[in-house]
């Protein structure tokens, strides 16, 4: 066994590149995996420390339909002897910034020792935090917009925009005394206890609370698992450069396997030594793996970190950790990635142990039978993902589906590049031109994978830029038209709103302001807003569905727009009824797209709202110039007229610039994997021409010495590898098309609740095309270039050496 395995390695020093790009490759798929998994387990680790720090996420709480519960439940509660904790919830108008309150019972509430902690690092105690004037904390980020209030703390756990306080602070603040908006049951409860549905019947049990301090990961966990299925895929990817470096090593090595058998080692030995010698290769390039995985997860965690606090308010530390999760993860990937890339090797080893009088060329070459395996291989690919889309509900099954098609296409690639060669060949009548075709089709054993690798990567780069391109498109549509005002004004009262719309119908301006109140629905949120009658919304207000005669219905009979979100969380459609609170019902008019909200939302008329609700906020004024009149011409009048700052008056374009750089940011991610995807495709391209040289030469020296010069040979090479991507990009095309369908279509509608229109893009498939030809000529232009460089005699040994 050492004997044989010190012979396996000995190889590696008679090809030193080629062991150079097997472990590179190896180690760039570890990277791109391990990044991904680095930054998912920091994201995770943030959200846990929060939801352990403040102890709400994971306790069962007890919500009303009504959206309040009365302060005589608790009590009611608390006398039957459950160890229960109060929480009152709303929105918080201070100045122009509306943040959320959460007032807690500072005794009982399970976060409470993060709050006495940072209290007492500022030299208080707990009686300023029970009594008047009271102590309000917030994340540091969140502490400017409280430059009112002397008396804040820190406190890092808190999401951004939420401040906590005690229960009787936040009843003044939020103007609702004796109510709350759920109630904890704390995780430690006395026996023989009363029935719940006995004591409090109205209400309603909830494993996973929603509120400003749920669990994060409920928001974000589709974020993490679309980040893990492209880290996945690039992993993927990578495994072509070692499957096809590992099955070459082993027929380079023919000689050697022949001398060792004849020397009486065992197939079962040399197969270990082959085990051994993989195991060696995964472990040195998983650890620099790691390594340069760590470097690129720091890179991009800060972009990351920025994603998730300003889509979803997701406490993530802008810092990287060393965790022993992701480490061992990559190292467990690493080596079952190697092994399973191995497996074509194993399989050769054992076939050339046991028949070592075969040709290599002949076991090179592509029988009808092989391509009938890819094509059957295919087929049931493609098959299986197809009804697992059917038979599989949710995320598994599209993510299954995506997986099956990828990997039948790329199966079904080599078939069909065989077959296109065995097409020209019954084409072409020049001479030199069926050599380079016959050739072509002789080296697509060794490339095929290669070439399958890029498929890859092509049609994702394809795929996730539609689905990117057309969310763009239909995100900036959509902002527009959510926000047809040229200016919007921030209000902390109601009183504020209406000396605003009296200004308006003053200076023939309109006003367009923006009520709300906040319900649930069986499972979730929802925020219901009321709107005034105003051209403005009948022609700029987005509908994916609408009844005839849709905004009649709204303003003259009541009837309720719903969003997307909620309309398929639901099982809803236009025509349906919906119970907007409990003792409010109304049937559906249409149903509107939402891309800036995870929970529902619903619009009625504003008449509608104030005769069917109490409690209801605003939080600013749209306001529509009157004709001749500018935007800046009409924010230069509010602020004069009303005396308001300058920040409360915010120009719609200004929103719109804010909501995009918010949605780019969101892709910055996604955009540098499919870079990095597509680079390690032309790696696995370079590295297989790079093993096939030697192979080659035999192909190659006869042709030289009927009169085509080296140069003629390179330029050859170069054609064949263009005309390798040109038929790749053209197969990537429908696939990744196929892909964006996949992504906008049954991805998004399963991770976020909408489904997004796909528009294509030919002019980035222009780009996409000119990056792919480069790509494959940069991977042909060494083995070109040794072409040209190589010393006849080199070529005459060829034939000095023939069989």
């Amino acid at each position: 066994m050492k004997h044989a395995l010190y012979c396996f390695l000995s190889h590696w020093r008679r090809a030193p590149l080629q062991l150079l790009l097997l472990i590179a490759g190896l180690a760039l798929a570890t990277a791109l995996w391990s990044a991904v998994q680095a930054i998912n387990s920091e994201a995770r680790a943030s959200y846990a420390r929060a939801v352990e720090q403040l102890g709400a996420a994971q306790l069962t709480a007890l919500t009303s339909p009504d959206g309040t519960i009365p302060i005589e439940t608790y009590v009611r509660l608390r006398r039957a002897g459950w160890q229960v904790s109060p929480v009152l919830e709303g929105t918080w108008q201070v100045d122009q910034n509306a943040l959320t309150l959460l007032g807690v019972d500072a005794l009982s509430y399970p976060g409470a020792p993060s709050m006495f902690q940072a209290a007492s690092a500022r030299g208080l105690d707990l009686s300023d935090v029970l009594t008047p004037p009271g102590l309000i904390f917030a994340h540091p980020t969140t502490l400017p917009d409280l430059m009112a209030f002397e008396r804040t703390i820190t406190l890092p756990q808190l999401p951004p925009r939420v401040v906590l306080a005690d229960l009787s602070l936040a009843e003044r603040l939020l103007d609702q005394p004796g109510q709350l908006s759920r109630i904890l049951i704390l995780p430690d409860q006395p026996q023989g206890l009363p029935d719940l549905a006995e004591i409090v019947p109205e209400l309603r049990q909830s494993q996973n609370p929603d509120g400003a301090l749920a669990d994060p990961q409920r928001l974000t966990r589709s974020f993490h698992l679309n980040l893990t299925a492209f880290g996945f895929l690039s992993f993927c990817v990578g495994l072509f450069i070692v499957q096809g470096s590992v099955t070459l090593g082993i027929e380079q090595r023919r000689g050697t396997i022949r001398t060792l058998r004849c020397l009486g080692v065992s197939t079962a030995t040399l197969l270990q030594a082959l085990f051994l010698e993989l195991l060696i290769l995964a472990l040195v390039s998983g650890v620099l793996g790691l390594v340069i995985g760590y470097a690129l997860a720091a890179l991009l965690l800060p972009d990351v970190s920025a994603t998730l606090r300003g889509l979803y308010g997701a406490p993530v530390e802008g810092s990287l950790t060393l965790r022993p999760t992701w480490v061992i993860s990559g190292l467990v990937m690493t080596t079952l990635g190697t092994g399973a890339a191995g497996a074509q090797a194993f399989v050769a080893l054992r076939r050339m142990a046991n028949a070592l009088s075969r040709s290599p060329v002949v076991s090179a070459r592509m029988t009808w039978r092989s391509q009938r395996i890819f094509l059957g291989a295919s087929l049931a690919l493609i098959a299986a993902g197809y009804l697992a889309l059917k038979l599989v509900p949710g995320l598994i099954g599209g993510f299954a589906f995506l997986g099956g098609t990828l990997l039948g296409a790329a199966l079904l690639l080599p078939p069909i590049l065989f077959a296109v060669t065995s097409a020209l060949l019954g084409v072409l009548r020049a001479p030199l031109w069926r050599w380079l075709v016959a050739d072509s089709r002789l080296q697509l054993p060794g490339i095929s994978l290669s070439l399958m690798a890029l498929l890859l990567a092509v049609a994702t780069n394809i795929g996730v830029g539609t689905m990117v391109s057309s969310f763009r498109l239909t995100f900036l549509d959509w902002i527009e038209q959510r926000l047809p005002a040229d200016a919007y004004v921030e209000v902390t009262s109601a009183t504020k709103a209406n000396q605003i719309m009296e200004w308006a119908m003053q200076n023939d301006a309109r006003a367009l302001p923006q009520y709300r109140i906040d319900s649930r629905t069986a499972s979730a949120p929802l925020r219901i807003y009321g709107i005034v009658d105003d051209p403005l919304y009948r022609t700029h207000w987005p509908l994916l569905e609408a009844e005839a005669q849709v905004w009649d219905q709204i303003y003259d009979e009541g009837a309720v727009l719903i969003s997307e979100q909620l309309a398929r969380r639901e099982g809803l459609q236009t025509g349906d009824h919906i119970a907007l609170t409990p003792d409010w019902t109304t049937q559906i008019a249409g149903i509107y797209p939402d891309y800036g909200n995870p929970d529902g939302q619903a619009v009625v008329a504003l008449s509608t709202l104030q005769a069917r609700a109490s409690g209801i906020t605003v939080s600013r004024v749209g306001v529509v110039a009157p004709p001749g009149v500018s935007t800046a011409d009409l924010m230069q009048r509010l602020r004069q007229d009303l005396n308001l700052t300058s920040d409360k008056v915010v120009e719609a374009e200004m929103i719109q610039r804010a909501s995009v750089a918010i949605f780019d940011r969101t892709f910055v991610v996604t955009g540098a994997l499919n870079i990095l995807t597509l680079g390690v495709a032309g790696f696995a391209l370079l590295t297989s021409f790079l093993s096939q040289w030697s192979k080659r030469l035999p192909h190659l020296a006869p042709v030289w010495a009927m009169g085509i010069t080296r140069p003629q040979l390179a330029r050859l090479e170069l054609m064949r590898s263009l005309a390798f991507a040109v038929v790749t990009f053209v197969l990537a095309l429908p696939l990744g098309l196929l892909l964006a369908w996949a992504l906008l279509a049954v991805i998004n509608v399963e991770a976020f609740g909408w489904r997004l229109p796909m528009y294509l893009f030919p002019m980035e498939w222009g780009r996409l095309f000119a990056m792919t030809l480069v790509v494959a000529a940069l991977a042909s232009l060494l083995p070109a270039l040794r072409l040209i460089r190589i010393s006849p005699a080199t070529l005459l040994g060829v034939f000095a050496s023939d069989r």
